[in-house]
């Protein structure tokens, strides 16, 4: 699995690697998922749900998680959006897969990627013959100068808390990226972690600004749990109608009934309560992480702490990353080697998820990271 360039079944490989200690980034706590809440809100959609619900349906998704997922994003991320502009997807991933489709029928064949950015994004976009060069980030965000002279037609980004950096699009940045794209450049915006924010609220979102440039897309992936397959995207009118028909030709739409409790339980608060709960637990597990490596991996740098899932930690000196993280996998503890997410060189340096874990296994995983560390020399 390290041992060469990752493939795209990686994931897949690293998700089913037995470890005791999982500190792989993205993951929210699972067991913190509201069944009770879940439970009580699909009693509810069953009890009043015609049978005539229970046949095909939109392909967009039901008319009432889109107009929940309207109202969460005028409220919570600055978007105004008619929920008929709304297509439910099963995923940012699934999102990622109709924008490429919609994008290279109509001419774009490059879209520039977020380096270091992650490695599945670039993976579902050269699955459509996407090619995907990359534009460096630094503390400010995506190198918006170098967008521009790369020549790129498309970018895509994640300007509210980029993976892996942790680092928040500045406001000269977006300014800048957003005359790029009133110039004709095209934004595809991953609202990646945008909920979870711990020091201040989260920046608006850019679809909010330039609804007319950005193609936006969210899910709950790490609100309530991925296995739901139940995320958004809104795109520019001209290519509203070519998303709806990829939309409708690759699984005719999204389960019905899951969307159902999801509205639900936006409709009801449950779901802002969930979100409330979440962030005081994070915060939590957050500084459990950083106390750990303070503590094991003393000199080495800690870098996105302010929001998301996540930290990215590089290293105090020159060492195989992907090497790193094989033996940490042997001694049973699962993380992702920056250099997965890079494709041009960076330090040496580790992405490690948090949110999933309680304090005392997030000081037993730095532990032994740090010895694995000290066993490489």
């Amino acid at each position: 699995m390290f041992a060469a360039r990752p493939g795209t079944d990686v994931f897949d490989a690293l998700r089913t690697a037995p470890a005791e200690l999982d500190l792989t980034p993205g993951v929210p706590d699972l067991a913190a998922f509201p069944r009770a809440a879940w439970l009580r809100a699909e009693r509810a959609v069953l009890h009043r749900l015609a049978p005539a619900a229970f046949g095909y349906g939109d392909p967009t998704g039901t008319p009432a998680l889109r107009l929940a997922v309207a109202t969460w994003l005028a409220r919570n991320r600055g978007i105004r959006v008619d929920p008929a502009e709304v297509v439910v997807v099963a995923g940012v991933s699934q999102a990622l897969g109709l924008l490429a489709q919609v994008l290279h029928a109509d001419g774009v064949h490059t879209v520039a990627v977020e380096d270091p950015g992650s490695l599945g994004v670039r993976q579902h976009l050269n699955n459509w013959r996407l090619e995907t060069p990359p534009v460096p980030v630094d503390a400010h965000g995506l190198r918006v100068d170098r967008l521009e002279s790369s020549g790129a037609p498309a970018v895509m980004l994640t300007p509210a808390h980029q993976f892996p950096t942790g680092v928040v699009l500045d406001g000269d940045r977006r300014r800048r990226l957003l005359r790029w794209a009133r110039r004709g450049g095209v934004v595809i915006e991953d609202d990646y972690d945008a909920e979870h924010r711990y020091d201040r609220p989260p920046v608006p979102a850019l679809r909010g600004m330039l609804p007319d440039r950005v193609c936006y897309t969210g899910s709950v992936s790490k609100l309530l749990a991925p296995a739901l397959r139940i995320g958004w995207v809104l795109v520019p009118p001209r290519w509203h109608a070519d998303l709806v028909a990829a939309k409708r030709m690759a699984d005719l739409g999204n389960a019905a009934l899951p969307q159902l409790v999801l509205a639900e339980l936006m409709d009801s608060g449950a779901l802002e309560r969930h979100l409330r709960l979440l962030r005081r637990r994070h915060v939590r597990r957050r500084d459990a992480m950083i106390r750990a490596v303070r503590e094991h991996l003393p000199g080495a740098v800690v870098h996105g702490a302010a929001a998301g899932l996540h930290l990215l930690v590089t290293l105090p000196r020159e060492v195989d990353d992907t090497a790193l993280a094989a033996s940490a996998l042997r001694q049973g503890v699962k993380v992702q080697p920056l250099s997965w997410h890079a494709q041009r060189p960076q330090p040496p340096g580790l992405v490690l998820g948090y949110a999933a874990n309680p304090p005392t296994d997030i000081d037993r995983a730095l532990k032994t990271l740090a010895t694995v560390l000290h066993d490489l020399g």
